[in-house]
């Protein structure tokens, strides 16, 4: 029988050049959220490096790694020792010409339960992904996994979904990963302002970013959690990019429950009540009153004349 309670542990760090120093914090900061509790910890969106695709350059396609691969095993090892459930991100390349923006998630028990790999893939200054990335494969025909795309996982402690920064914009995406079960909805995330748009754009950027997640959360009536990294990355040429951390942890309602600063590196824990779940559910029944008959067109890139 699950227990009425899980407890979650997200981490907000920077990234540098130093990819073993990378791996070193991550871990430490990873037991400290299980010191302090956690049960199930995400890392931030590709954690064990800089943000690479600031620009296109084939020479990154070498921080790629397999899935399982020596990054991995390191936390399979790891949520072994300290009986967690482990959402780790990284670049992985599947294939020869083939790289993802992936998640491997790890049960508490070490093993490697799958991977999740982003759906939606951005193309913006700064944020070159579509150059690096192939997105994320959607349902197959005939396959035994109808929604091979968007899934859960029933870890040890809770079912979890992983999403991964881009897609949080997609209200699509927490529906479906919603409607498969899950009880919170992870987002590792690197997002940031271009330091000339800070002064003007920079707060507004970040309620946006907050309000669209915590929106998932009162939608669906699950918890979400989202680790970005801190920090600027310099990029020859640009004036790089500062990550505005500010990660948080809202509950069904969509309040708050805990947030990081956002030049910090930071850890948060909070523990999610499954009957908050159930009671934000049967209040708000925006599930039991979808029109489901009525959303056909929505599978249709533009419905205007």
């Amino acid at each position: 029988m699950a227990l009425s309670s899980f407890t979650i542990g997200i981490v907000q760090d920077r990234a540098t050049d130093d990819l073993a120093a990378n791996l070193d914090r991550a871990e430490r900061l990873t037991r400290e959220a299980a010191g302090r509790g956690a049960q199930i910890v995400c890392l931030k969106e590709l954690f064990n490096s800089p943000y690479f695709c600031k620009s296109q350059r084939h020479e990154r396609f070498g921080l790629a790694e397999s899935i399982p691969g020596p990054t991995v095993e390191r936390f399979q090892a790891l949520a072994r020792d300290l009986t967690i459930v482990l959402v780790v991100p990284i670049f992985e390349r599947e294939a020869p010409g083939v790289y993802r923006n992936s998640a491997a998630v790890i049960d508490a028990d070490g093993t490697l339960l799958g991977t999740y790999r982003k759906m939606h893939i951005p193309d913006d200054p700064l944020f070159n992904e579509k150059f690096y990335f192939t997105p994320g494969d959607g349902p197959v025909a005939g396959a035994a996994d109808s929604t091979p795309g968007f899934r859960v996982w029933k870890t040890r402690y809770a079912t979890i979904g992983v999403l991964i920064c881009w897609d949080q914009w997609y209200p699509e995406a927490a529906r479906i990963t919603s409607l498969l079960g899950a009880e919170v909805l992870f987002y590792p995330t690197a997002i940031g302002w271009h330091p000339s748009e800070r002064a003007e754009w920079g707060q507004a950027q970040v309620d946006a970013w907050q309000i669209m997640q915590r929106s998932h959360a009162i939608a669906n009536g699950v918890y979400v959690a989202a680790p970005n990294r801190v920090g600027h990355e310099d990029e020859p040429g640009t004036d790089g990019i500062t990550f505005f951390g500010r990660s948080f942890i809202a509950d069904p309602f969509g309040r708050m429950v805990a947030e990081a600063g956002d030049t910090d590196d930071e850890v948060l824990v909070a523990t999610c009540e499954r009957q908050l779940i159930e009671s934000t559910r049967q209040n708000w029944p925006f599930l039991r009153d979808r029109r489901i008959d009525a959303y056909g067109p929505i599978l249709r890139r533009y419905l205007g004349a």
